[in-house]
């Protein structure tokens, strides 16, 4: 998914140096982004307060939207380097393609991964004969330097892991929880899951504590480490846990996010991850000209125009603001 905002501002983050280093409750409220002309997501990451957890970058959360008689998810092609892109639903379907040619239906509870390395393009679309409801997230991953400039490839994972406890479901979306790990590849220290709850559940989620954590309230009414968290918030909780408390007042669905903090200071700009102003620029300069990122076949629409670099110079700094 793209970051559609026209009037796109740099988002500096990465760095240890605002790492959480015990145990805390931080709430951080959504802000509402119009994603095309029918849809609209609640932007967790980057936050006003906090940028990254671990190397997740970017959290979108959208639905449950009513699209029986909308065109659903339209994102024309667009590009992205420096990332991993993950596509994830509850509800719905959206038909992937990309400029390596992968071609994918996308369903419920089905990872699709896509690594951009150097550069890649892409576009996610609502299917012309579509489910009544959409709902579900989309989430950046940053590349560590050392694989950011790899080939740009796709992965389809339908068959994930899955670890049961009374109560809990949870599903791995990326790297690993209790014995459990993903197929999907991974370049840092890293778990995302998709946890469903039961009504009446009061469980204890063992954690790494050298990981950073939050949690995306995606359905129904839930407490994590005490504290409610509605459908389209995230608490972010800090490092130094060894396990989390989760109770549902009724079915409940969160997503669990986590990692290693992550080291290196970024660039974020629009769709691009970099580490300089000049590898921003370049990037812009590659896909106004049609060079680098590649084409999207089969898509019926013109690409995405990339916004403008604002006047004040690019600098990486830390993670938060």
């Amino acid at each position: 998914m793209s970051n559609l905002e026209r009037e796109a501002v740099p988002s500096l983050c990465g760095g240890r140096g605002f790492v959480v280093a015990e145990p805390v409750r931080e709430l951080l409220s959504p802000r509402k982004v119009k994603l095309g002309e029918s849809s609209e997501v609640r932007r967790l990451l980057p936050n006003l307060g906090r940028r990254m957890v671990g190397a997740w970058c970017f959290v979108d959360h959208y639905g449950p939207d009513d699209i029986a008689d909308e065109p659903g998810m339209q994102v024309a092609p667009h590009p992205h380097m420096g990332l991993q892109t993950v596509s994830w639903l509850h509800q719905g379907e959206v038909l992937h393609r990309d400029s390596t040619g992968s071609l994918q239906m996308i369903r419920p509870r089905e990872l699709g991964l896509m690594t951009s390395g150097r550069a890649i393009s892409h576009s996610e679309e609502s299917p012309r004969s579509h489910a009544r409801f959409l709902h579900g997230a989309q989430l950046w991953v940053a590349l560590p330097d050392g694989h950011r400039h790899t080939e740009p490839h796709f992965e389809h994972h339908a068959d994930l892991p899955v670890v049961t406890a009374q109560g809990v479901d949870a599903t791995l979306i990326l790297g690993s929880l209790d014995g459990a790990t993903s197929p999907g590849t991974a370049y840092t220290p890293i778990v995302g899951a998709d946890l469903s709850l039961s009504g009446g559940a009061d469980v204890r989620l063992p954690l790494e504590r050298d990981f950073e954590y939050a949690v995306l309230a995606m359905s129904g009414e839930v407490h994590v480490d005490g504290v409610p968290v509605l459908p389209g918030s995230m608490l972010y909780l800090g490092c130094g846990r060894d396990e989390l408390p989760l109770r549902a007042e009724s079915d409940a669905s969160v997503m669990l996010l986590g990692g290693e903090p992550f080291e290196e200071e970024l660039i974020m700009f629009w769709n691009w991850i970099g580490r300089t102003q000049e590898e921003i620029e370049q990037a812009r300069r590659d896909w106004m000209e049609g060079t680098r990122f590649g084409e999207v076949k089969g898509y019926d629409g013109a690409p995405l125009p990339a916004p403008e670099l604002p006047m004040v110079p690019l600098k990486p700094r830390g993670r938060v603001r």
